[in-house]
């Protein structure tokens, strides 16, 4: 149990760690799709030799193929609906909707392996959605709700939600010992994706992207940036798809997104010394 403590722990910080990389980069950057899309691109291609020195690459089962290459498919995919729902509606509610994706995942153990679901658990649930409509603040900007904005969250909302399913699919598998393969081929599928995307923006219209902000001045220190950030992602995927293999689905993502959504906030304050409102 203290191995599994340990290991959420240093999951959760790698996880906090990518999320102030990627805020950074985004400040002193750009805040465009293209570059959200770079910085995932190389992120992806970074976890993957990283976990390729770190556990190597057996030759890996067809289960484990497809489903990795699914996985890294709808991770991306999942990374454009967000950001499509964020161009074109409010994005107070499009947080709410993507964090309520947890409740796919959390229940999913009880609905297809099994797992017992107590008071406890549902009423920590529900005070952890409670928390995630409060967290979130107020736009800035006069975007409203529209039918376009309501299937881009959907589209989030399931795709976040089934990631979860597919870590938890694959470690209760036969074979789950294929872990480093299948985030290996899930990581370069993405790569491919966020790459073969950038190649199609730049050839479309200019209306689709957002207006980027000039490049840094210090463009090897925001490459180190991607590079440490490709670390902590192949770091807090390994342990979060050994974790979801041996917690109940309904313990392990709540925690992982409710202590996620703290541990955020508390960078937010101290790192980028955003204030709190009342809500939050």
């Amino acid at each position: 149990m203290n191995n599994i403590a340990l290991t959420l722990i240093i999951s959760l910080a790698a996880a906090l760690l990518v999320n102030i990389c990627r805020k950074y980069f985004s400040a002193k950057h750009a805040t465009g799709v293209l570059g959200s899309f770079a910085f995932n691109g190389v992120c992806s291609l970074t976890a993957a030799l990283v976990l390729l020195c770190w556990g190597g690459f057996a030759t890996p089962s067809a289960f484990t193929v497809w489903l990795g290459v699914l996985f890294g498919s709808v991770t991306a995919l999942q990374g454009i609906s967000y950001l499509s729902a964020l161009q074109c509606g409010p994005m107070s509610y499009t947080s709410v909707i993507n964090s309520f994706s947890t409740l796919i995942s959390a229940l999913s153990g009880v609905a297809f392996f099994g797992e017992h679901l107590g008071w406890a658990q549902i009423v920590g649930m529900i005070l952890m959605l409670g928390s995630f409509v409060l967290a979130v603040k107020g736009d800035t900007q006069s975007k409203k709700a529209n039918f376009k904005w309501f299937l881009l969250c959907l589209a989030t909302f399931f795709g976040t939600g089934g990631i979860g399913v597919m870590q938890k699919v694959h470690q209760s598998s036969a074979y789950r010992q294929e872990l480093n393969e299948f985030l290996i081929i899930a990581f370069v599928m993405s790569a491919f994706l966020c790459a073969l995307l950038i190649a199609v923006l730049k050839k479309r219209a200019h209306g689709l992207t957002d207006k980027t902000k000039p490049t840094a001045k210090r463009p090897w220190f925001m490459v180190g940036i991607m590079l440490v950030s490709g670390v902590c992602v192949a770091a807090n995927n390994k342990f979060n798809l050994y974790l979801s293999g041996v917690m109940d689905s309904a313990v392990f993502f709540p925690i992982v997104n409710g202590g996620g959504l703290v541990l955020i906030t508390l960078a937010a304050l101290v790192l980028f010394r955003e204030t709190l409102t009342k809500r939050q």
